[in-house]
């Protein structure tokens, strides 16, 4: 019985992190396309493309951010909210407000972050700064994953 308990737990996390490598594809596209348009248009007027990278990725990496955590919360992590209804999740606990909840995942989600954000920068001296941002998101996103799925999104 614990062997069938332990292949039907790790059938579920899998599950959960192909959704959370879903989410992270929509998260990357949407983190790609911004990261473009504030370095090749929107922050154009600042000279130095080195100089334009520091704000056209940190813009890309929140509104990233805000997809990612709003389809993880929708959908990767749906099984973990409170229901609507009662507003707690357990007996005399409040159920986070969304605002609560995002300040958790910006919290459990800094190591990613910070590693997307320095790998890209560096690896931006080396190679194209997409490719760059491309990489450091895919090494980051292990961190982030392990981070919500024990902290944020963590079952009751």
């Amino acid at each position: 019985m614990t062997e069938l308990l332990r292949t039907l737990v790790a059938r579920l996390l899998k599950i959960r992190y192909a959704k959370f490598g879903i989410v992270g594809a929509s998260g990357t596209v949407v983190n790609m396309v911004v990261l473009y348009v504030a370095q090749e248009l929107l922050f154009s007027g600042i000279a130095a493309p080195r100089e334009r990278l520091y704000v056209s990725l940190a813009l890309a990496i929140f509104i990233a951010t805000i997809n990612n955590f709003s389809w993880n919360r929708l959908w990767t992590w749906a099984d973990r909210q409170a229901p609507a209804a009662t507003s707690t999740i357990t007996a005399g606990t409040p159920a986070p407000s969304t605002l609560t909840l995002f300040a958790k995942y910006l919290l459990a989600s800094w190591l990613g972050i910070a590693l997307q954000y320095g790998l890209t920068l560096w690896l931006a001296h080396y190679i194209d700064y997409r490719y760059a941002n491309l990489l450091a998101i895919v090494l980051a996103s292990v961190s982030n994953f392990i981070a919500n799925d024990r902290w944020t999104f963590r079952k009751k």
